[in-house]
C-alpha cells in the first residue's frame, strides 16, 4: 500500500489531491482554490486538449476496471470481502446498529412505518442480512462484482418472500456506483459502507448528487468508511483511496450535504484503519434553542460489505 500524508486543508489539500490525480494517470491537474477539493483523474484530465481528455478517460476506465478485476479474484465469503478479517463482523454490526437506531427514531418516529434502504457496494449481502433487514422492510442491493451479487442472492433467499410485514431483500443491481442512479423517492436510508474509496473525487460528488433524488422526505445517507490519519492513502492493488476525516468533510461540502452525526467504530483490531460512521442529510440540521448543536459521542485494511 502506497501512503501519502498531507494536511487536508487549503493548498496542502490541493497538493494531496493533485498527487492522487497523477497516481491514477491524469495528464494535468488544475490548482484548486484554498479549502476547495482539487479535481481528480477524470476532472483534471478535462483541463487539457482533446488528446489529454481522451487519455484521461482511458485512465479513469482503467482505474475502475482494475478495481473490479481485483474484487473478482476475491472469494465470495465473509472472510473474503473482509480481507481476511471476518472477526470484525460482529463488532461492525453492533456498531452500526448502535449508530443507526437512535437516528431512525429521531427522523421517522417510533410509529410503525414501511422503511426501505439501499445497500451500496453490498458485496455478498453481509450488511443487509446481519443488520439492515433488522430495521428495514425492503433492502435493495447494488454491487458491481457479479459473483458477489450472486452470492448475496443465495445468502438472502430466505429473506425474499413477499408479505405485508416482511423484511426482505427486494432488488439486486449489478452496476458500479459511478454509473448508478436510484429510483426517485424510494429510500429512507442509503447505506454506503467500505466501497466509496473506489470512486474518484468527481465521481464521489456526482454519485451523491444523483443519489439525493432517491431519498424520501427526512431520508438520509450513512457513510461508514476507513479513515486515514491525514490526506489520503492510495492502494494501487485494488484501485482505492482511503481519505482522512478532513478530506471527507471537504467532499461533503462539494456534495451539498450536512453532517447530522458522527461516531467512531469501536472494537476493531489495532492494525486496521480507524473507521467512522457519518449520517448525512440534505438540509442543515436545526440548532437547539440553547444555541449548541447536539453532538453525539464520537483502524480496517481492504474490506468490503
Amino acid at each position: 500500500m502506497d501512503s501519502r500524508g498531507y494536511d487536508s486543508t487549503g493548498r496542502e489539500f490541493s497538493s494531496a489531491t493533485e498527487m492522487w490525480a497523477e497516481e491514477i494517470g491524469a495528464t494535468s491537474a488544475a490548482p484548486a482554490m484554498e479549502a476547495e477539493v482539487a479535481p481528480t483523474a477524470a476532472a483534471a484530465a478535462s483541463n487539457g486538449d482533446t488528446g489529454d481528455e481522451a487519455g484521461g478517460e482511458v485512465k479513469r476506465k482503467d482505474w475502475y476496471s482494475k478495481g473490479i478485476a481485483y474484487w473478482q479474484g476475491v472469494e465470495a465469503s465473509t472472510e473474503g470481502v473482509l480481507g481476511g478479517y471476518g472477526c470484525v463482523n460482529d463488532a461492525d454490526v453492533k456498531g452500526s446498529d448502535a449508530f443507526l437506531r437512535p437516528i431512525l427514531a429521531e427522523r421517522f418516529g417510533t410509529a410503525k412505518r414501511h422503511l426501505v434502504a439501499l445497500d451500496c457496494g453490498s458485496g455478498i449481502g453481509r450488511v443487509t442480512k446481519n443488520f439492515l433487514l433488522r430495521h428495514f422492510n425492503e433492502v435493495d442491493l447494488v454491487e458491481p462484482v457479479s459473483h458477489f451479487l450472486e452470492a448475496a442472492r443465495e445468502n438472502l433467499t430466505g429473506c425474499m418472500d413477499v408479505g405485508q410485514d416482511t423484511h426482505r431483500a427486494a432488488n439486486f443491481y449489478c452496476i458500479a456506483l459511478q454509473d448508478f442512479t436510484p429510483d426517485e423517492g424510494r429510500y429512507d436510508v442509503i447505506w454506503i459502507q467500505w466501497c466509496i474509496g473506489q470512486l474518484t473525487d468527481d465521481d464521489f460528488v456526482s454519485f451523491f448528487n444523483r443519489a439525493k433524488v432517491g431519498l424520501k422526505p427526512d431520508g438520509f445517507f450513512v457513510l461508514k468508511e476507513n479513515i486515514a490519519r491525514n490526506g489520503f492513502v492510495l492502494d494501487k492493488e485494488d484501485s482505492s483511496v482511503t481519505r482522512s476525516d478532513a478530506y471527507f468533510k471537504e467532499l461533503f461540502k462539494k456534495c451539498g450535504l450536512y453532517i447530522h452525526s458522527i461516531k467512531d467504530q469501536k472494537e476493531l483490531p489495532e492494525e486496521l484503519f480507524a473507521v467512522k460512521m457519518y449520517a448525512l442529510v440534505t438540509s442543515q440540521p436545526k440548532i437547539p434553542k440553547n444555541g449548541k448543536r447536539r453532538r453525539p459521542k464520537n483502524s480496517p485494511r481492504v474490506i468490503r460489505s
